[in-house]
């Protein structure tokens, strides 16, 4: 009886042995990785530097670090912007020299943040500090603002004055902070990026979202996220993907409290029969914004 047993515990050994050595693997991967911030690294590259597939790479680094490893060398280069521009370089310039390659890639964190703890809704940003700024774009002036989590605010208006009352009034009870590229380069990168999507058609920044609603509210503007570009739906399609197909007129209403122009993209929701509809900041851009992203446009 005892001589089937030892197959066993020597397997067990040679499996503890190798995770030992996967372990030290993974941690000469990231030192690899650190060496090479600015360079595009396959999963494939990865698997080569260490004898693993491309697949078990993705699982035993994102095990041993708890992030995959794009999103581990997203973060190297965030670090080297951030000292780019304290070392007092433009904030275009930083974003390449660090690797990210367009404005477009710049991510503040390394998942995209939607949705917040029913608690935090209706305390009018309590407690927090949000970061904003304004920038002139094709679609005329735009105002950005942002908590530790990402982007919660961006809207369109005339005047910068009026635009920081808005922000005020969405969020009361939080301190308000002119943004300082050395301080919040993220920002200033997002608001770069975004700028290019409108004034050249670049492709529309990925960056983290603070989305902050009612629950239906929320579940809208997540809906709208896959929203593609170039496809238009209407509130009543909206509504019957939403899984409510009464709550036409709820879904509109929710479309119509959208404070994230763009990023959450309600002006690709039409009425039934084709036409505009509303959007908060007025018909005109709504159809600019329809017209770029029409195919072939």
């Amino acid at each position: 009886m005892a001589s089937p047993q030892t197959p066993m515990r020597n397997e067990k050994e040679s499996e503890s042995e190798l995770s030992i050595s996967v372990g030290d693997r993974m941690v000469a991967l990231a030192r690899y990785i650190e060496s090479r911030p600015d360079e595009a690294l396959s999963l494939a590259d990865l698997g080569a530097v260490v004898g693993l597939s491309p697949s078990r790479v993705q699982r035993v680094f994102k095990e041993t670090f708890g992030v995959s490893p794009k999103a581990y060398q997203d973060a190297l280069r965030l670090k080297n912007f951030k000292q780019a521009l304290r070392t007092g370089q433009s904030v275009t310039n930083a974003i390449f020299e660090a690797g990210f390659g367009s404005v477009s890639r710049v991510y503040g964190k390394a998942d995209r943040q939607v949705g917040m703890p029913p608690s935090r809704y209706g305390k009018g940003g309590k407690g927090e500090t949000i970061v904003f700024a304004c920038r002139r774009t094709s679609l005329g002036l735009l105002m950005m603002a942002a908590t530790d989590q990402g982007v919660c605010f961006a809207e369109f208006g005339d005047d910068e004055t009026r635009l920081q009352d808005q922000l005020q009034k969405e969020f009361p009870k939080a301190s308000l902070a002119p943004s300082d590229a050395t301080e919040s380069p993220e920002l200033d990168a997002w608001m770069i990026a975004l700028d290019e999507h409108l004034s050249r058609n670049t492709p529309r920044p990925d960056v983290p979202l603070d989305i902050r609603g009612t629950a239906f509210q929320t579940r809208v503007w997540k809906l709208l996220l896959g929203v593609r570009e170039g496809e238009v739906v209407s509130y009543t399609e909206l509504a019957r993907r939403l899984g409510e197909p009464k709550a036409v007129r709820a879904v509109a209403s929710a479309c119509g409290r959208n404070r994230i122009a763009v990023l959450i993209p309600c002006h690709r929701v039409l009425r039934s029969d084709g036409s505009l509809g509303g959007y908060r900041w007025g018909l005109d851009r709504k159809r600019q914004l329809l017209e770029r992203e029409r195919p072939g446009s």
